[in-house]
């Protein structure tokens, strides 16, 4: 798996005059899995919009690879590789888990409208490999046994991880996850911290919005760190971790004092 290259230019987006990011940069090499942090209201989730295609930018450019996608609409961004796992699980009621996972790849298809009403060879052969794909998502990430289980009836966690499955039925180059650990128990959290890992070892770019620190540390090759829409720290998680302006952005201490050793 090759991973795309995602680079944030002077991203701006205001809501009634009050900007919830503002010349916001954050580059993302090619396999690398990039955290983004910051308090409640830092502009993470507006950040992660910007990058999906759910808003647009009031300024700046979004590029994957070399391609300029801060115009173009979610399914768009989908064909050009960018698989999205929100925070609220999202699912089809009324549809399996396979089906709801199966539903990631049509980004990816090839067979036309009138190739699908009838049913043509190409279109049976291109549903069996979205099929095995699906299967093969719903392996990877833990949750095959549910397969024909209506999605509405799985708890949380194999929700979460039903989501996750259906963006890897799309094979993206770049996978934006927002908040994936929320509500989370610990086994469940666990197995996706290795889940995480395993896709970065695959090649996989990863993009983490996250509220939770210790997760994000452990994980993450870089880390990014917002505060009141603005990028206020980039580095290391051992340099984001020492960063004074960052523990005054989560506890609210003076600027001027040394971060503790």
């Amino acid at each position: 798996m090759t991973g795309a290259a995602l680079s944030v230019t002077g991203a701006a987006r205001a809501f009634g005059g009050v900007y919830a990011v503002r010349d916001v940069d954050v580059t993302v090499a090619p396999g690398e899995l990039r955290a983004v942090i910051g308090p409640n209201g830092a502009g993470k989730s507006t950040l992660f919009a910007l990058i999906g295609g759910q808003l647009a930018p009031d300024a700046g450019t979004v590029r994957l690879d070399d391609v300029r996608i801060d115009r173009l609409p979610p399914h768009r961004r989908a064909r050009l590789g960018i698989g999205i796992v929100f925070q609220a699980a999202r699912i089809f009621p009324g549809m399996t888990a396979l089906e709801n996972v199966m539903v990631g790849a049509h980004a990816t298809t090839r067979a036309g409208f009138v190739t699908g009403a009838l049913r043509l060879p190409a279109h049976r052969r291109e549903e069996r490999l979205i099929r095995d794909r699906a299967v093969e998502s719903l392996r990877r990430t833990g949750i095959e046994r549910w397969a024909h289980r209506p999605a509405e009836e799985l708890p949380l966690g194999q929700q979460r991880a039903l989501q996750l499955a259906r963006a890897l039925c799309g094979r993206p180059r770049l996978l934006l996850l927002d908040e994936p650990a929320s509500g989370l128990r610990s086994e469940e959290r666990e197995h996706l911290a290795t889940l995480i890992e395993d896709l970065r070892g695959s090649g996989l770019t990863i993009l983490l919005v996250e509220h939770d620190v210790a997760f994000v540390m452990r994980l993450a090759d870089r880390v990014t760190v917002l505060d009141l829409g603005r990028v206020i720290a980039d580095g290391t998680a051992a340099e984001v971790r020492a960063d004074p302006r960052v523990i005054a952005a989560y506890l609210g201490t003076d600027t001027s004092t040394k971060a503790p050793a």
